[in-house]
């Protein structure tokens, strides 16, 4: 099952290596480069992705200039830049971005930013596994060792979000206002009772994760 694949260009080593494990973690495959010229000259060869995430001060070529040689392979562009200054910003997004996310950012956002993006450009991958559990996001079903699992809608986009953002805590206040939207007026205890129904339908007890005061953690090795 191909797994989308994700272009990092940053001459920050903490961040790119932050962004490299969470994108491993969510289930992407990457390759990160921190000069700009490199990356642009090993496309020639290799440009077989479904995104690119750039900075723009970069050495060798800076990110506004890298975005042509996207463009010139279809390879949609999220900035992640320092740059917070407006005319940046309506320049990037004029070229051609997708998106611009100025430093320094949750992980969870960007990540979230990275779905929509694949979403909208029609890359995004429309099966998740996890274990011997198969989401298929398009047709809505869920499969566990080959047997199909009857969820109810928001049993699914509940088990959907933990999935994609695997082995990180979401807080129950995100999954609230993420699936059931910021003008519930319910309390959170929702949430659990959610969670408690996909443990059992699931057997996900050992998969899914309490973080006490938190929220949840879908937890794969």
């Amino acid at each position: 099952m191909a797994k989308n694949r994700i272009l990092i260009v940053e001459d920050d080593k903490a961040i790119s290596d932050g962004i490299a494990v969470n994108l491993q973690y969510s289930g992407y495959d990457y390759m990160v480069f921190s000069d700009g010229q490199e990356a642009a000259d090993s496309l020639k060869s290799d440009h077989s992705y479904d995104l690119a995430l750039l900075d723009i001060m970069l050495p060798g070529m800076d990110g506004f200039e890298l975005l042509s040689y996207m463009k010139k392979y279809n390879i949609p562009v999220i900035y992640i830049t320092a740059k917070s200054d407006v005319p940046s910003e309506i320049k990037g997004l004029r070229d051609g971005a997708e998106d611009y996310i100025i430093k320094p950012f949750e992980m969870l956002t960007l990540l979230v930013r990275i779905e929509k993006v694949l979403e909208r450009t029609g890359k995004l991958n429309k099966v998740l596994r996890v274990g011997d559990i198969i989401l298929d996001l398009e047709n809505r079903t869920v499969t566990k060792a080959g047997e199909e699992i009857i969820l109810k809608p928001l049993e699914f986009e509940v088990f959907t979000m933990l999935a994609k953002y695997k082995n990180r805590t979401i807080l129950r206040e995100k999954l609230l206002n993420e699936i059931w939207g910021t003008d519930y007026f319910g309390d959170t205890h929702t949430v659990d009772v959610h969670i408690a129904n996909l443990r059992k339908k699931l057997d996900a007890f050992d998969l899914i994760k309490t973080v006490p005061k938190y929220g949840y953690r879908l937890e794969v090795k």
